[in-house]
């Protein structure tokens, strides 16, 4: 006899990568419920991030950051097209600013290329500085293809999208407990309320290793340990563009700007919202536990990292803005981890996809990891 089930699938977490799963599932033809502790979609690592289309140019060959990011990024160009999403493809300029970073420099392209990156171009210092007069390099390369996207616009397109194939999102329903059997999971909230299905996707973002260890069935050896890594953003005020002709408000650069990336993350960069408006970051800095608390004792070694690659950049331009934090799988010192999709293949247990480590570029590659989920699952 079937065991009862209530829903025929369930996702906890409503950040952009959640959605993605939920809406692949649905396009399916399964009945889908997302399940949010908050009271509202994207509220986590999706709000407080640079809102970047990457191109993928920073990931190990072979790699599912590598493969999800390609994938991804041409599915959200045209998911945002189609959906009205405000998104621009700004284009970005990785830089070097000394000998040594020319260096790291001329091993990422090749690199890039391997995973199948396009529209790169390798470019001297002063070919660089033509395009953007306020920038020092020695080296960069260009990206045509990174954009911009409006990140809650995209929540609100993949909710949409969501509800017309059928699916539910459900807020302020924190997930306490989940238990297995007989093929079936059910998932209890705090609030008191059970629900069951057949599939699970637990794509709780900063919260998935905690969902992970709530499933009665799970063996606490698939549960990795997850490390937080909190990111400071500033934005920029008090600037003139140094053009008379320039329209007010008109930003230093026209293109993404990022060093050379570090161990932990893609460096210092400058980036833009949808409303064109400059803003700088993450730096990483490593935490016990989630914490959004805007800690500016280290305004001036920001300052720094900036004016490596932009000189005039003073100090007081730079005002604090926000604090996202990203679920690592490494601590610190070590290489970047990827991201893990796990399956029953890992785990054994039919029906369940635990998303773990899903940072940058989790957002540019939420729709190819909501294929990727789809196809474990159907």
């Amino acid at each position: 006899m079937n065991a009862v089930v209530d829903v025929d699938s369930i996702v906890i977490g409503a950040g952009v990568v959640g959605l993605a799963v939920a809406r692949a599932l649905a396009l399916a033809g399964r009945e889908v419920f997302v399940l949010e502790a908050e009271d509202r979609a994207g509220e986590g690592i999706s709000s407080r991030n640079s809102g970047v289309i990457h191109a993928g140019l920073y990931y190990a060959e072979g790699s599912l950051k590598a493969r999800c990011c390609v994938r991804g990024r041409a599915l959200l160009y045209e998911f945002c097209a189609r959906a009205g999403v405000a998104h621009r493809r700004t284009g970005k300029l990785v830089v070097a600013t000394n000998a040594d970073e020319r260096s790291a420099l001329e091993k990422l392209l090749p690199r890039a290329l391997a995973n199948g990156v396009d529209g790169l171009r390798w470019l001297e210092g002063d070919a660089a500085m033509r395009l953007e007069p306020a920038l020092h390099c020695v080296a960069a390369i260009e990206s045509s293809e990174s954009g911009i996207v409006d990140v809650p616009e995209l929540v609100m397109a993949l909710i949409g999208a969501l509800e017309q194939s059928g699916g539910q999102l459900v807020c302020n329903h924190r997930v306490s407990r989940i238990a297995h059997e007989q093929g079936v999971f059910r998932v209890e909230t705090a609030a008191g309320d059970s629900v069951r299905c057949r599939h699970l996707v637990n794509s709780a973002g900063l919260h998935a290793t905690e969902v992970a260890a709530m499933i009665d069935a799970l063996d606490p050896i698939h549960v990795p340990r997850q490390y937080y890594a909190a990111g400071h953003y500033y934005r920029l005020q008090g600037w003139r563009h140094p053009d008379p002709a320039a329209p007010a408000g008109s930003p230093p650069f026209a293109r993404l700007i990022y060093p050379v990336p570090v161990a932990a993350g893609l460096g210092v960069h400058l980036g833009f919202d949808a409303a064109g408006r400059c803003h700088f970051g993450p730096d990483v800095r490593w935490i016990a536990q989630p914490d959004y608390q805007f800690d500016d004792s280290q305004h001036a070694h920001f300052a720094d990292s900036i004016q490596r690659w932009w000189p005039a950049l003073r100090d007081d331009q730079l005002a604090p803005d926000f604090v996202g934090v990203r679920p690592k799988l490494v601590g610190p010192g070590e290489p970047s981890g990827d991201f893990v999709l796990q399956g029953q293949g890992t785990h054994g247990i039919a029906g369940l996809v635990n998303l773990f480590g899903i940072e940058s570029p989790g957002l540019t590659s939420c729709l190819a990891i909501a294929e990727h989920v789809r196809d474990l699952l159907i």
